[in-house]
């Protein structure tokens, strides 16, 4: 039996095609959208649908194709049939079953940044916290112009709402979701919240160290599975001015830190092995005049083979984009490169 799926009729009315690898992306919602940058519209390659977060336009391929072209919803499969050719047995109506929650993909950079940047300027850093990052070696004028803050515990409604009230965009932003019918922020756990900046110092996304953990400390900012959610990608965070060699690490706090205490530009994944947005960024940084990349992971990747498979795939990579790499080692009593540098800057450093 053939069907009809949401990628027949995205050319047909004149849609844009979604990004390479992607099954699900925003466009302009034709319902609620007026600012030419706005793309509220989420179109779903893979559970044929689409749905406005915004102002609930929703629904399945014929009320799409219906809206666009103005045909009546009943004569949509006849018009399909005739546009597409289509021969075989063509279903009368679409059963479109119980997807769950649908999440929306992220928003573009612009408007991510204007919402985490009003975000932060509402919240504070707990002295708890200010005091972990000093101890870091960050000093008290860095720790502010980096923008780190206490993730809220209360009024995450109240927040989201002032947001809207403020005009940002609250859909696409990951972390940012619906609860009751109202925007929310995600705020399950207490930690200092860490900006992750592009080479411009756009937020894309943001971290969190959690307090009162002993794994997986630093998590991703994300509200996937929940209504109106949105996933986040593992961005590479960028600190410093791009010059001809950088450093690359594990973290964005590490690499604000390292930046901070040596003055080198330093970029940092998610993980070793978590290089999908690395590979993205990398003809970015070609372009920005970056030719050589050192790579300065914990010291404990050359005992953990899980790490080494990784790197291997990282240098592999750097290979093919045409960078000249090397590998930066240190005195493994200390685990990573902040903590390095931090003990031998102590003395020259001013809090």
């Amino acid at each position: 039996m053939d069907i009809f799926h949401m990628a027949d009729i995205i050319p047909l009315i004149g849609l844009p095609h979604p990004p390479y690898g992607r099954s699900s992306y925003n466009v302009p919602c034709p319902c609620c959208d007026d600012e030419p940058r706005a793309k509220h519209l989420n179109i779903n390659l893979q559970k044929d649908v689409f749905r406005c977060p915004r102002c609930g336009f929703s629904g399945g391929i014929f009320d799409l194709y219906a809206y666009y072209t103005g045909i009546a919803r009943e004569d949509v499969r006849d018009a399909l049939v005739a546009r597409l050719n289509v021969q075989g047995n063509i279903p009368k109506s679409e059963h479109i079953q119980d997807v769950g929650p649908m999440e929306s993909p992220p928003t573009d950079i612009r408007s991510r940044d204007e919402t985490y940047t009003a975000l932060l300027s509402k919240l504070t850093l707990a002295s708890d916290h200010r005091e972990n990052l000093r101890n870091r070696g960050l000093s008290d004028k860095e720790i502010d112009r980096l923008g780190y803050r206490t993730t809220p515990v209360v009024g995450a409604q109240t927040i989201a709402r002032q947001l809207q009230s403020d005009g940002c965009y609250l859909s696409g932003v990951p972390g940012f979701y619906r609860k009751d019918g109202q925007w929310s922020f995600v705020c399950d756990s207490r930690g200092i919240l860490i900006p992750v900046r592009d080479s411009e110092g756009h937020i894309q996304g943001m971290q969190i160290r959690r307090d009162n953990v002993s794994r997986r400390k630093f998590r991703w900012v994300s509200s996937s599975g929940r209504p109106d959610g949105c996933k986040a990608e593992g961005w590479v965070h960028i600190a410093g001015k791009t010059r001809t060699t950088v450093l690359l690490t594990e973290g964005p706090m590490k690499a604000d830190v390292v930046h901070f205490l040596s003055g080198q530009t330093v970029l940092a994944v998610a993980g070793v092995n978590t290089l999908t947005q690395l590979e993205l960024t990398l003809p970015q940084l070609r372009a920005q005049g970056v030719e050589r990349i050192m790579t300065a992971f914990d010291m404990d990747f050359m005992e953990n083979p899980h790490v080494q498979n990784g790197y291997k795939a990282l240098v592999s990579l750097l290979s093919e984009a045409g960078f000249t790499y090397g590998t930066y080692l240190w005195d493994p009593k200390y685990k990573g490169l902040d903590d390095y540098i931090w003990e031998h800057c102590f003395q020259h450093q001013t809090p």
